[in-house]
């Protein structure tokens, strides 16, 4: 078991996801110490969502190994998910934009106090119950960098009235409430400008300094930051950034009939079934909102390795094709993940 006290170490080596129609990404090899910022790169379709949604135990490997907070996968996702949070992950873990900024603060905070803390806490008085809500509530906005004054309303602005990196800031703290070791992130830099984009990192980098592990999905890295732990999906096999091995998603294909992607004995915190790792629903709550960490994350299973007889990490022979299976292997194994 990791001994930090914090953040959480992730390694991965030949770390691999399938669905029934192929690989939603495979041959992942990286090592991050507790407190790294990873960043996830790859076009839409290429497995980043899985892979983020692996690495924090919701949903099952096909091949090799990962670890986080020295806890093996797929052995122990549900311990892995006690440990992890999530962050605007469409389909599993977003806002509701009918809800204001303040009813989501409050959900996250019940239900933090209800479900994340010891029998103890449950005991004291209401009064101190209350106080030590708002204080999870403050410290997690500050790190979020979530001012409620500037927003239109204050906290009684609609989700749906917020600029994309206030939504981005309010998810981050809704999932910080938990006290996560590792923070998940999905979509950083999807529809922001230049100067939102550079906000953005600069608040999961203050993350990643003061201890938490960063996983974040994005288009592009961040820029003139040789920390970053580079994590490509959708590319051959080539170096990454200092600290980590090289970090590859090497598409070998299945056919449409291959092995089913579900495992009907775990859970699910997904409430609609989505077959596009980019698409965007309505209800569905931030980071364990709608039940602890621990308790209401969704797993999606994964069978052996490619039956097609090409062996792994072998070139492919009609990029366009392969390109566009491996797409819908991630498309599929998201898919499962929502029916779960």
């Amino acid at each position: 078991m990791d001994s930090t006290p914090h953040g959480a170490a992730v390694t991965a080596a030949g770390f691999g996801v399938k669905g029934p129609r192929g690989w939603a990404f495979q041959n992942i090899h990286f090592t991050a110490g507790p407190g790294s910022l990873i960043a996830v790169q790859g076009p839409s379709g290429s497995g980043r969502t899985c892979l983020l949604l692996a690495l924090t135990g919701r949903m099952k490997s096909a091949a090799g190994t990962a670890e986080v907070g020295g806890l093996p996968l797929p052995q122990k996702k549900a311990a892995v998910r006690s440990v992890t949070a999530l962050a605007h992950v469409p389909g599993v873990a977003e806002l509701d934009p009918a809800l204001t900024v303040g009813e989501h603060l409050r959900e996250r905070a019940l239900l933090q106090g209800r479900f994340g803390g010891s029998l103890r806490a449950l005991l004291r008085p209401r009064h101190g119950r209350r106080a030590a809500a708002r204080a999870l509530v403050d410290t997690a906005l500050t790190a979020a960098g979530l001012d409620l004054e500037s927003l239109p309303k204050g906290i009684r602005t609609s989700v749906r009235d917020l600029e994309r990196l206030e939504a981005l800031r309010l998810s981050v703290a809704l999932a910080l409430i938990g006290g996560p070791r590792l923070l998940a992130v999905d979509d950083t830099d999807l529809k922001l400008s230049g100067g939102e984009r550079a906000a953005a990192w600069k608040m999961l980098r203050g993350l990643a300094a003061a201890g938490t592990t960063v996983l974040a999905v994005c288009s592009e890295p961040p820029e003139g930051d040789e920390d970053v732990v580079l994590v490509r999906t959708g590319t051959r096999p080539q170096p990454t950034a200092p600290g980590g091995a090289p970090s590859t998603s090497t598409a070998t294909p299945d056919g449409p009939d291959g092995p089913d992607a579900t495992d009907p004995t775990d859970a699910t915190d997904s409430k609609n079934n989505k077959n596009s790792e980019d698409s965007e629903t309505g209800k569905s709550s931030q980071g364990g909102q709608s039940g602890p960490d621990g308790t209401d994350s969704a797993d999606s299973a994964d069978s052996a390795d490619s039956t097609d007889g090409t062996p792994v990490g072998a070139p492919a022979t009609d990029g366009h094709e392969n390109g566009h299976r491996d797409g819908e292997g991630a498309a599929d194994a998201l898919a499962e993940t929502g029916r779960a």
